[in-house]
């Protein structure tokens, strides 16, 4: 059965009465030139564990299963769990968790599967796909990658270098837990229904060892939102909101890392925020 074609959606909508959701942002792929391109770049092997979020009527889970030696598809919509069921009714390497993937605790679930490597999957809802993506990263979760789908606006942020207009908190972020490579775009006109907007398929390869050395995690990223909190400032006005700090603090921690103060945070490289961020941290205020 081929699940992707929009035939078989509109046939499952009818045979169970299920009605897409769109505050749960569900549009269904239907390309399989993107499924394989998906699947393929996240490299599963049969010792692997996959874990996918929001698997909607099972497209990707289908081929994953196919491939790895577990999946488990977390899916937050109820309705969907006896659709999955039967689509995905051959295999017995598949477990289905009706569950918010934001209140899950992905390390126990990887523990307790007993699979060499975990990976992750998944065709994100738009509305929620940063608080997703950075949720799995600040819990530290225990897998090799994170390959998803996502809005193309979200993927050109998380990409973004110093300099660029879309380069803001997210892409620092990510990129200092993550390598981070594109795998596919992918038009708007390959889902069912279509959306409004273009998506893109990021594979976020998870750091073993992180791209800079901090002494606080925590002052790093007060940095970063204050830098990025008030983007037309320049440094020396904006990283006032790190708090606890004067003026003349911060032009001294700026002048001795040789940082132009009139400069703005869209400028700073990942380097130069670790660098602001353990000179606060070491009490050089």
């Amino acid at each position: 059965m081929k699940l992707y074609a929009p035939s078989t959606i509109r046939g499952i909508k009818e045979q169970y009465g299920f009605k897409l959701s769109k505050s749960l942002g569900q549009n269904f792929l239907t390309d399989k030139n993107i499924i394989d391109k998906i699947i393929d770049s996240t490299d599963i092997t049969d010792e692997d564990l996959v874990i996918e979020i929001g698997p909607g009527i099972g497209v990707l889970t289908y081929e994953a299963a196919q491939q790895a030696k577990k999946v488990i598809a977390v899916e937050i919509d109820k309705n969907l769990i006896p659709i999955l069921k039967d689509t995905l009714g051959e295999f017995d390497n598949v477990e289905i968790i009706n569950q918010d993937v934001l209140k899950t605790d992905l390390n126990q679930i990887i523990a307790e599967s007993g699979c060499r490597e975990a990976k992750i999957i998944g065709n994100l809802p738009y509305y929620i796909t940063t608080p997703i993506i950075m949720g799995i990263l600040e819990s530290n979760t225990h897998a090799d990658s994170i390959t998803i789908m996502m809005q193309k606006e979200v993927a050109d942020r998380i990409k973004a270098g110093p300099g660029s207009k879309t380069y803001g908190a997210l892409s620092v972020a990510v990129q200092y837990y993550c390598e981070v490579e594109t795998v596919a775009i992918v038009p708007k006109e390959v889902f069912f229904p279509a959306p409004k907007v273009d998506s893109a398929v990021l594979k976020l390869v998870i750091r073993k060892e992180k791209p800079v050395e901090l002494i606080d995690e925590k002052m790093f990223f007060r940095c970063i939102k204050a830098g990025f909190g008030q983007r037309r400032k320049t440094l020396s006005n904006s990283l006032m909101g790190i708090g606890d700090v004067t003026k003349e603090q911060v032009k001294a921690c700026l002048e001795e890392l040789g940082i132009d103060e009139k400069r703005r945070a869209e400028t700073l490289s990942l380097e130069e925020f670790a660098n602001v961020a353990n000179y606060f941290s070491k009490g050089e205020k």
